[in-house]
């Protein structure tokens, strides 16, 4: 069972949605969905997710709620290593593919259009080649203005917290 919530941010509304596991959405745009009754559990993760990006956009360090995030193996170690970009930075796709053992740009960047959790699990800090922001699925707009946040309040938020 899953819980959704929506969370109004500067780049629009984003939906939230959890489970008795962790977070495992975030998404642009706000979305509908059943509310049958939620666990203790799912609704602490998905409260957690909430203060989350409430940190984030306030250029706090957010503690990291729990994840919840399902794909394949390979997709799994890409969002991994997306999560060990520090805030304020970015690397392209070729850089991000040869830390993780010579995978393909293309691959890594298949499987980072398909990152669940947007902004928690940071895909938007991965650009093209020569610096282009490249796509996103927020639109290219969002992307420009969280690495913006991110480089205005990178000092702070380069020592995020941990659950």
């Amino acid at each position: 069972m899953t819980a959704l919530a929506r969370f109004k941010s500067p780049v629009g509304t984003l939906s939230v949605e959890a489970t008795d596991d962790g977070v495992c959405s975030v998404r642009f745009g706000g979305r509908d969905g059943v509310r049958p009754p939620i666990s203790k559990r799912t609704r602490h993760n998905l409260e957690a997710g909430l203060q989350a990006l409430a940190d984030y956009f306030s250029g706090h360090p957010p503690l990291m709620p729990p994840l919840d995030l399902h794909g394949t193996e390979h997709q799994r170690i890409v969002w991994d290593a997306l999560q060990g970009i520090p805030w304020g930075e970015t690397i392209t796709y070729g850089e991000l593919a040869g830390r993780l053992g010579g995978r393909g740009a293309r691959a890594v960047g298949h499987a980072n259009a398909r990152n669940p959790v947007a902004i928690l699990v940071p895909c938007h800090r991965v650009v093209a080649a020569g610096g282009s922001l490249g796509g996103y699925a927020g639109g290219t707009d969002k992307k420009a203005w969280l690495l913006a946040h991110e480089a205005a309040h990178g000092p702070v938020l380069r020592s995020p917290r941990k659950a």
